[in-house]
């Protein structure tokens, strides 16, 4: 199976190194597309090193090929998984902005495309009327959300808003 893995700003990132891994290790094709504020938190490198492919920030990456590699990941995909997904980027998603090459994969995909969104913020931020909006209007159209968990957040608070493990976000996207 074929994955487009998304990464954004969160202190969570650094899981996306497991998830690459045990995706790998399972047989699957990983490609990671990383918005600018994830490099904040992981290098791309770490990332395609695991996944064997190369790994895609902004849409300047592009420019080695005459097709639109955001169009051709979106195309190839068998699963579309963003862990962890911000709030930034459930909002991007949530109203159609294609500011990134993250987004503009997400808008491109294929409606039967099966797109899961692993939230990891702050609790204030998570519980906020328009991340909740965002959210019911991502399930509305078909994206199916893993999380977020409660427990102690990086901001030093606790509550909801931790990512969920990584055996359990590769569980939910392979449907066991």
């Amino acid at each position: 199976m074929k994955i487009i893995l998304g990464v954004t700003g969160s202190i969570a990132a650094y899981k996306a190194a497991d998830l690459t891994s045990q995706f790998t290790r399972l047989g699957h094709e990983v490609h990671v597309v990383m918005t600018k504020a994830a490099t904040e938190f992981i290098a791309p490198l770490t990332l395609q090193v695991l996944s064997r492919q190369p790994v895609l920030v902004s849409l300047e990456d592009e420019k080695n090929s005459w097709k639109p590699g955001h169009i051709e990941l979106a195309d190839m995909a068998d699963l579309f998984l963003v862990a962890p997904t911000s709030a930034d980027t459930l909002g991007q998603f949530a109203n159609g902005l294609a500011l990134d090459p993250l987004s503009s994969i997400y808008l491109a995909l294929p409606p039967e495309t099966p797109k899961f969104l692993a939230p990891a913020m702050n609790g204030k931020m998570w519980h906020h009327p328009a991340t909740q909006r965002n959210r019911r209007r991502l399930e509305e159209d078909g994206a199916h959300f893993i999380g977020p968990e409660e427990g102690d957040l990086a901001c030093g608070y606790q509550g909801t808003g931790r990512l969920a493990t990584t055996d359990h976000i590769v569980k939910a996207c392979l449907g066991e």
